[in-house]
């Protein structure tokens, strides 16, 4: 740890090695923490072929098993704030985003998983108890894995008249641009392409320009595409040395994305000029997955593998464009690969409440105005398997073998009107009064691939 403002709050052992974790962006429901898993299984009657040295045939089906784990967090609960609530067994899964808006009055976590499939499950409770319950699911494709998802919305709000969407990556290397229906809620495709040679690990979309989005493939090209032409891409960079695991457009700064990939580089763009980024930051591991902190629009959280987690601090860069990002935080785990990392927006609520429920009735599903404004009804409180051109397989220890390289991301926001900070980027109305609260404690979770554990961690900025 640099220094010590980062500490260990609690260490969870997932049984499964986790790959991803996401906080619930919706007030209200910020206590609630999803973490799905990744485990390669071996068939037990499956014969060992004696000259395959790691005891597995390749040619042979992977069995792919999963777990989606709900928690609360409770900060009255020292010893262990986070209590699991709901575990669900599922195929793996290889990335989760929640929606950041409320879905007919409700909270939505999508889920890209191993069979293929983007699957919606909504967010069900009462006062005692919280559960994520499947209403939809869409396979993208035969004989294919579903490596990652995004929203078109990670923001608060959006214009009535733009209809929700999903972007979508798959093993065989297309993207798949979905929409919601929010009376079911269903998915229709609306078209799928071709994006990249290898895997498609990442697509992400433009969160100030929801018609544009990007991907990342094992082939080491980060591209840009037009939804509205598809399967032209906008630009192809190979600034990019290996696979591109990750990106996310800032929610903050209107042409700020940051990308990753296996090359242990996370580089800054401005998507005006996507020639050349404004700043290039060693990781000194393959970077899984980026998260814009929800508030403070200069904070980006890195899942760097076998490097751990870092912070960065990106003011100078994003505001002055100068090499200039700082590492705030960098703290590596032991015999871990760290996949998944995600902000949690606790801090940011009223703290005069704790992270019990308050609900009464149904929730926080329900109909009324009202009720769908908040989702979860409550009162305030306070990504896989394996990189490179072949996805991980285990070996006699049952560990997952990486096989060249890594993946990625997810997304923030509110996009009501901005006002310009720095020229030519606008900024979200509501940073102003966050930003002037001086808010310097973070709470984040993060999650290891080989030792299967959920780690929550409490960080203090000054």
């Amino acid at each position: 740890v640099t220094g010590s403002r980062v500490r260990l709050l609690q260490a969870v052992d997932t049984e499964y090695t986790a790959d991803s974790v996401e906080w619930c962006p919706l007030e209200g429901c910020r206590h609630l923490l999803a973490c799905g898993t990744y485990q390669l299984q071996k068939p037990e009657d499956q014969p060992t072929n004696p000259e395959n040295e790691s005891g597995l045939d390749i040619d042979e089906p992977q069995i792919r098993l999963g777990r989606l784990y709900l928690y609360s967090f409770n900060e009255d609960s020292s010893a262990c704030p986070l209590l699991e609530i709901q575990r669900r067994d599922t195929s793996a899964i290889l990335d989760m985003k929640w929606c950041h808006i409320p879905v007919a009055g409700c909270a939505l976590l999508g889920v890209a998983d191993a069979g293929g499939s983007i699957e919606l499950l909504r967010l069900v409770g009462s006062e005692n108890a919280y559960t994520l319950q499947p209403v939809s699911s869409f396979a993208l494709e035969k004989q294919c894995l579903a490596l990652s998802l995004d929203w078109s919305t990670g923001k608060t709000e959006r214009p009535s008249d733009q209809p929700l969407k999903i972007i979508s990556s798959d093993s065989k290397g297309q993207l798949h641009l979905l929409e919601v229906n929010e009376a079911g809620p269903a998915l229709q495709e609306l078209v799928t392409w071709h994006a990249h040679h290898f895997e498609a690990w990442i697509a992400a979309f433009n969160y100030w320009q929801t018609e544009i989005v990007y991907s990342g493939g094992d082939d080491g090209l980060l591209k840009g595409w037009d939804t509205r032409t598809p399967g032209v891409s906008v630009f192809t960079s190979k600034r990019h040395s290996m696979g591109v695991c990750s990106i996310q457009s800032s929610p903050h700064r209107e042409n700020v994305l940051a990308t990753g990939s296996y090359d242990e580089r996370v580089l800054l763009w401005d998507t005006r000029n996507m020639k050349q980024p404004f700043a290039d930051m060693p990781t000194q591991g393959g970077v899984w997955r980026l998260k814009w902190h929800p508030f403070h629009h200069h904070l980006l959280l890195a899942a760097c593998m076998h490097s751990g987690f870092k912070i960065f601090n990106c003011q100078k860069a994003i505001e002055e464009k100068q090499e200039a990002c700082t590492v705030s935080v960098s703290h590596t785990l032991s015999d871990s690969l760290v996949y998944g990392a995600d902000w949690s927006w606790v801090y940011f609520s009223n703290l005069s409440q704790t992270c019990q429920s308050c609900c009464s009735g149904s929730f926080p599903c329900s109909n009324s105005g009202a009720r769908a404004a908040h989702p979860c009804n409550l009162k305030a409180v306070r990504q896989l398997p394996a990189p490179s051109h072949h996805l991980a397989e285990d070996d006699e220890e049952g560990h997952s073998t990486l096989q060249s390289g890594m993946q990625p991301l997810a997304e923030d926001t509110m996009r009501s009107g901005g006002w310009q900070h720095t020229a030519g980027t606008t900024v979200s109305d509501r940073d102003l009064s966050l930003e002037a609260a001086n808010l310097d404690t973070a709470l984040l979770a993060t999650c290891s691939f080989y030792d299967h554990v959920l780690h929550l961690w409490k960080w203090k900025s000054h």
